[in-house]
């Protein structure tokens, strides 16, 4: 027996295209090409919205203001008040989060992930945020050694 052409029901065919739009939503592994500043899937806020001058001028993180901002590195960042945004226009790489706001234990893993504003230490004058408090104590374990091991993955995971 001889056939023409091959007629696929439609059920078929509407499941193949749900499997394949289902596939392209699957979370998976980051790879590099990564945005060089973490700002999520439907934002473009910098450190979520806080601003990173207060972590070195107040010790904490604090909010930052929609009346105070500056763009950088594709970025809306956020302060909490005119002098802070001031400071960090300008020394932008004295304040912003080292590996644009992404989770520093991942980047010294070989990978990215959201960095959290409220997990956040500075060490030797840069400011690092983890994806949350278990992470950060995994990072803090050896901080020298994970900051080494950033360092070096960091520019094959960015764009």
């Amino acid at each position: 027996m001889m056939f023409s052409s091959l007629v696929l029901p439609s059920r078929f065919l509407a499941a193949g295209i749900v499997a394949g739009f289902l596939f392209l939503l699957a979370p998976g592994p980051v790879k590099a090409g990564e945005d060089p500043v973490y700002t999520g899937f439907l934002s473009n806020l910098a450190v979520d919205g806080y601003d990173p001058v207060a972590y070195f001028a107040e010790g904490r993180p604090v909010e930052g203001a929609a009346d105070y901002t500056l763009d950088y590195m594709g970025a809306e960042w956020r302060f909490a008040s005119p002098d802070n945004r001031d400071a960090f226009r300008q020394d932008p790489e004295r304040y912003a989060p080292q590996y644009g706001g992404y989770c520093a234990w991942a980047v010294a893993q070989g990978s990215t992930a959201k960095g959290d504003p409220l997990n956040w230490k500075i060490v030797n004058g840069r400011l690092y945020l983890n994806y949350n408090a278990d992470i950060q104590t995994r990072w803090e374990q050896d901080i020298s050694g994970n900051v080494r091991a950033a360092n070096q993955n960091w520019p094959t995971l960015i764009k």
